[in-house]
């Protein structure tokens, strides 16, 4: 009795852990997906879809959709379902600000201390962000512009701020993808500023970094409330 007691709870214990497992594979896969914009404002979010895209159950899913949920990047519908949290004018106008805050301040915590191992870094990313957008894979370009952003964070060295910049769930506020041969400009004008933010640090130029990091997020702001 005793060994089929533990066996059962054994079991109990080993899938409560791979269902715990699962969901945060979807969560991490989610909201990867919603932060690059590869999820757009708006977009339903079905269970058997992504139970079976994912190859999980619709338990997993559930539980990744209500963290989501927790963390402010979905909205239950007034109707049932779950969508992608829509942003209105104020919410990316606050992003912006956010954004702003964190970046310009990590660009100063970095500016004294980044290496070449660093720098390089950055611009391979850039050079990814070329690739996928020549190639056509905007979601692989949007992934890349995220990590662009969350990597200038990581080169200040400051942990508490790197935490404080993940746990906020920034989204990209472009809205590119269904519009990529319409906004191909904004693909190219976004290379053209990384680039120039890349190319400043490598100069010890704080006040250009400064300013094209500024101007790029503005650009931002803008180009999403015109969409």
């Amino acid at each position: 009795m005793i060994t089929i007691y533990l066996q059962n709870r054994f079991n109990l214990v080993y899938t409560i852990m791979k269902e715990d497992s699962l969901a945060n594979k979807v969560y991490s896969e989610l909201r990867k997906k919603i932060l690059s914009n590869q999820l757009v404002s708006g977009s339903r979010l079905k269970e058997d879809t992504w139970a079976q895209k994912m190859e999980v159950s619709r338990i997993a899913v559930r539980e990744a959709l209500t963290r989501l949920m927790g963390e402010g990047l979905i909205e239950f519908g007034e109707k049932g379902g779950f969508f992608v949290k829509t942003l209105n004018a104020d919410d990316i106008k606050e992003i912006r600000e956010l954004r702003e805050i964190l970046e310009l301040g990590a660009l100063r915590l970095a500016f004294q201390k980044i290496d070449q191992v660093q720098i390089q870094r950055l611009e391979e990313i850039c050079d990814d962000f070329s690739s996928m957008v020549h190639g056509g894979y905007f979601g692989g370009a949007c992934e890349a512009d995220v990590k662009f952003h969350e990597t200038l964070i990581d080169v200040s060295s400051n942990e508490k701020l790197k935490i404080l910049y993940r746990t906020s769930n920034i989204p990209l506020f472009h809205q590119k993808l269904g519009k990529t041969q319409t906004h191909m400009d904004d693909y190219e004008l976004t290379d053209t500023e990384h680039r120039q933010i890349v190319q400043a640090l490598k100069s010890k130029d704080l006040r250009l970094a400064e300013d094209a990091l500024a101007r790029h997020l503005l650009r931002g702001e803008i180009e999403s409330l015109e969409l």
